[in-house]
């Protein structure tokens, strides 16, 4: 059985594709929250500077490789490259939905 993305995971994904700040943010609700190496960034404020500086800065593009569905959550494994030590990696996407929207994101 294929699980597919949902709808915000998805545009999470293609912002990153295009390296769009603005598209990257788009589906997280405004109390979200995302942990990312060790420090951990709530509301739309806080995660955009994180996007600025993990996503546009390293020009990381992730892409996804598999997907798994627990709940609300959505696990997703991905190829991420870029212009940053040891790239490409593979790391895990936890994302947690509430209706259409990201609330929390967790990366690992």
């Amino acid at each position: 059985m294929t699980v597919e993305l949902a709808k915000a995971v998805m545009a999470y994904f293609q912002g990153t594709s295009h390296l769009n700040v603005d598209a990257i943010l788009a589906p997280f609700a405004d109390d979200a929250e995302v942990q990312d190496e060790g420090r951990v960034h709530r509301g739309r404020d806080s995660i955009r500077e994180w996007i600025e500086e993990a996503t546009i800065g390293n020009k990381a593009i992730a892409n996804p490789k598999s997907v798994t569905s627990e709940a609300n959550q959505q696990i997703v494994r991905a190829e991420v490259s870029g212009a940053f030590p040891g790239a490409p990696i593979t790391l895990t996407f936890r994302f947690t939905i509430a209706g259409d929207r990201i609330t929390r994101l967790k990366i690992s």
